[in-house]
């Protein structure tokens, strides 16, 4: 019996042939192998002796007659194909094959009778290529002799390989005699295999291992004998086809789901089509088609109608974020991924919707008249109700309102961070060029915003003074990230550094803060993000209210010392603020500022003159050279008034009456007046101010909070109306005050509170600061020109720009002016035979 390939080498006999035989031994020993051949293709193959059929072959090919065998073993399989091979096949090509290959269907036939006929056909492709694949088997077993020996040295493929060429040759390239057409069976296969799998994409069930077994033949055959891997037949044949065909079907189902479907339902498809097509890789076809595939998908189903699916009315890019559809973000993320390693779409569509968002933020707050309130009633004052009607809820003033809505504004814009933060980290795999896009898009729209500067330090405000009470360490670390990170964003850091200094100047000074370690970490954290330049102030202001409390304990115990019961009568808690690091104009100084440029002083009463001699001189007797300038409009005072019985009067009106009065600094200067006034006797606005020196804006507020507000109404106000104090107002000692608490704290005046700035008060806010910007350009400027000497204007300007980018974005027209400034104060000058504008720096 003849067994299968692989045997070892096998020995020529002993006894030696003849050299030249006539042709009658070729056939002869042609007519043995010939009957040989017939009853291995007749599958008679069980009682031949394999021994003498290779005798048989090697007398051949010893002959020197390998090249009559070969063309004689060619031509007995081309006979074989086409005497017993493609007639049978020529059964199996139905007239619906023929028309579904032409027309690509037929009217009338349903898919289960395509289905069918096409598995009949793979069927009997697939059994005549097994059956040509176990003969080639055998007779190349027979042939070793001449695969060996004459195929090596003529350079022929061996048989096998010639066969399996044949095979390609007259089945595969075979013309269907009986059609119109030049089809062959290649074009019946292709078009029943493209078929089924169509049907597969539609829902029904084939035969995958059929197939399979049909791409297999297909990946065994090649274009030449040579066979060269990518000219396998599967390549050069079937997967362009398959390749083309599913390229039409998927670039139709995309635009029916366009039309007809949301954009969940084409992530999903998209999803499912992906996996179907890697799965029928793996067992239908062939792994080599799996990224070609995948190709066709990405450019049908994902990147020829992106856009058009981002953009979805109700399902899109923006209904998915608003609705956090998180599954579809994850989906949607996958996908572009695969068709754009750069995320392109999404990081538009992505900003795009972060900056929409912000930006409707933004004209919330900005469009939302917060000053339009109710008449603003006094922080800290009393509701009373009138006759028989209900007590009204406390309103906040405008100012409250304002900073309130400051308030709304940080947490809508943490709230969306958080919601794109969260995003970020379930759906893009916390991509990092996602992450960047993030990043500028929330910058974009924060700087977009004109009181973000502002809005952030009142929120850092109104956290460090009472937002973290109660609050355990891990939470206090999150509000101070979120802080860190709404001041990452912030391109004018130095208009945030402004505002931060004041209302931290107003939290030491008032004592509002929560927490001095909170405090302390907010500025290590300011520190690593801005720098050194930014806390050192910071730093200062937090040392000088360390130094004040050693400083009034040293002093109290000094006067204690002293034994002066007069000086002890008035308990001084003193702060010695350095004033390059305090913001004095900001916290109410600038209305002590007078024409001539310099600091209007308040005329203290005798009492506390002596009070600040007697201080003055502890502190300098070891500070020599330092000057103390008292400032009225900071500070507070506890002040103990007794209101006499009214006689006539019962009641609390007809007993004395003590309170313990708090007070601002300027309200106890102008309290004290009325000590030495007699019963009934008035003063006027303008005495007040002539005796206390002070501003008259200042005087206002304060007279206003002790003559109309009603909590601390310690006098009485002529005529008698709420109308703010004015020039010609009479004042005198309110007799009849009265007040259930024994401790009264009075209404603060503007400026001991943080609160949102008015347009005039940002105004100068920013006008300072652009003053304080010229200052710093001007710095930057002469640094560089120092190191370069010469130095061209365009790399200049970008140098300046990128030193001062981290602190604001310096604007060109103030830079220009800032070094036309610098040239006529001789520090620069033109270098005028240059042929670009160029500097010189002057020594």
């Amino acid at each position: 019996m003849i067994s299968g390939r692989g045997r070892g080498k096998i020995r020529p006999p002993r006894r030696g042939l003849g050299g030249n035989a006539d042709s009658s031994d070729f056939d002869a020993m042609w007519d043995i192998l010939r009957s040989a051949l017939r009853e291995i293709h007749e599958k008679n193959a069980s009682k031949l002796s394999f021994e003498q059929l290779y005798r048989a072959s090697y007398k051949i090919v010893l002959k020197k007659q390998g090249d009559k065998l070969y063309d004689r073993v060619k031509e007995y399989e081309e006979q074989w194909f086409g005497s017993q091979v493609m007639p049978a096949i020529r059964k199996l090509i139905t007239n619906n094959l023929i028309n579904t290959t032409v027309g690509g269907g037929v009217a009338g036939t349903t898919a289960n009778e395509r289905r069918i006929t096409g598995e009949e056909f793979l069927k009997g492709l697939k059994a005549s290529w097994e059956d040509h694949n176990t003969v080639m088997n055998m007779t190349t077993d027979v042939l070793m002799y001449m695969d060996r020996v004459y195929c090596a040295d003529n350079r022929k493929p061996s048989i096998f390989t010639t066969a399996m060429g044949l095979f390609r040759d007259h089945i595969l390239r075979s013309r269907l005699v009986s059609a119109d057409s030049e089809l062959t069976t290649f074009d019946i296969l292709n078009s029943v295999i493209l078929d089924q799998i169509y049907m597969e994409r539609g829902g029904d069930v084939i035969n995958r291992h059929l197939i399979r077994s049909c791409v297999y033949m297909l990946e065994g055959l090649y274009e030449t004998d040579e066979e060269n891997e990518h000219e396998k037949l599967y390549l050069t044949v079937f997967e362009i086809e398959f390749l083309k065909a599913s390229r039409i079907f998927y670039q139709n189902e995309s635009a029916n789901l366009l039309r007809e479907a949301d954009a969940s339902t084409w992530l999903r498809q998209t999803k499912r089509r992906f996996a179907e097509e890697e799965a029928r890789c793996q067992t239908t076809i062939s792994l080599l088609t799996a990224p070609k595939i995948a190709r066709v998908l990405e450019d049908t189903m994902i990147r020829e109608h992106l856009q058009d699916f981002l953009a979805m009315e109700g399902s899109g890019i923006k209904a998915m974020i608003e609705n956090d559809r998180y599954a579809d973000l994850t989906l949607l993320y996958q996908h572009i991924s695969r068709v754009d390693p750069s995320k392109e779409p999404l990081k538009n569509a992505l900003q795009t919707r972060v900056v929409d968002l912000g930006s409707e933020i933004n004209k919330t707050i900005l469009n939302t008249d917060f000053s339009a309130a109710p008449e603003p009633q006094p922080e800290e004052g009393e509701a009373a109700a009138e006759g028989n009607e209900k007590p009204k809820a406390t309103k906040l003033s405008a100012a409250a309102r304002q900073t309130a809505a400051a308030i709304k504004w940080v947490d809508l814009v943490l709230q969306l961070k958080d919601k794109f933060d969260n995003m970020w980290k379930k759906c893009f795999d916390e991509d990092l060029i996602l992450q960047t896009a993030l990043t500028k898009s929330f910058s974009d729209f924060i700087n977009l915003f004109p009181r973000c500067s502002e809005y952030v330090s009142l929120f850092i405000d109104d956290n460090l003074k009472r937002g973290i009470k109660g609050k355990t360490e891990t939470e206090i670390d999150e509000v101070l990230d979120k802080a860190t990170m709404l001041l990452r964003y912030i391109q004018d850091k130095d208009m945030f550094e402004r505002y931060y200094k004041k209302h931290l100047a107003r939290r030491l000074l008032h004592d509002k803060s929560e927490s001095a370690d909170v405090e302390k970490q907010m500025i290590s954290r300011m520190k690593l993000e801005i720098g050194n330049s930014f806390t050192n102030k910071l730093e200062g202001m937090f040392k000088d209210m360390a130094m004040s409390d050693d400083l009034t304990a040293a002093y109290r115990t000094h006067i204690s010392n002293l034994g002066d019961i007069d000086l002890k009568q008035i308990d001084l808690g003193a702060r010695i603020l350095t004033s390059n690091y305090w913001p004095m104009e900001s916290m109410g100084g600038g209305a002590t500022i007078g024409e001539d440029g310099n600091r209007q002083t308040c005329t203290w009463p005798s009492e506390i003159q002596a009070l600040q001699d007697s201080f003055k001189a502890f502190y300098l007797r070891e500070r020599n050279g330092r000057m103390l300038t008292w400032l009225g409009f900071l500070g507070s005072a506890d002040i103990r008034c007794i209101f006499p019985k009214i006689p006539g009067k019962e009641g609390v009106l007809g007993r004395e009456r003590r309170h313990e009065i708090n007070v601002p600094t300027y309200g106890m200067v102008v309290l004290l007046l009325f000590n030495d006034l007699a019963d009934g006797e008035y003063l006027s606005f303008e005495e007040i101010q002539q005796r206390t020196n002070i501003p008259q804006q200042n005087l206002i507020h304060i007279l206003h909070t002790l003559a109309v507000l009603p909590k601390c109404r310690v006098l009485r106000k002529h005529p008698a109306n709420k109308d703010p104090p004015k020039p010609g107002d009479k004042f005198c000692f309110n007799e009849s005050f009265t007040s259930k608490s024994v401790k009264i704290k009075a209404p603060v005046i503007s400026g001991s509170v943080n609160k949102v700035e008015g347009e005039e008060e940002r105004k100068d806010t920013e006008d300072r600061n652009d003053e304080h910007r010229g200052n710093v350009i001007d710095t930057v400027i002469v640094r560089i020109m120092k190191a370069r000497k010469v130095f061209s204007h365009q790399q200049l300007f970008a140098e300046v720009i990128s030193q001062l980018s981290q602190r604001f974005k310096p604007d060109l027209s103030m830079m220009k002016r800032r070094v036309e400034s610098l040239i006529e104060r001789e520090y620069l000058e033109r270098v005028e035979d240059a042929n670009t504008p160029t500097y010189r720096y002057l020594a």
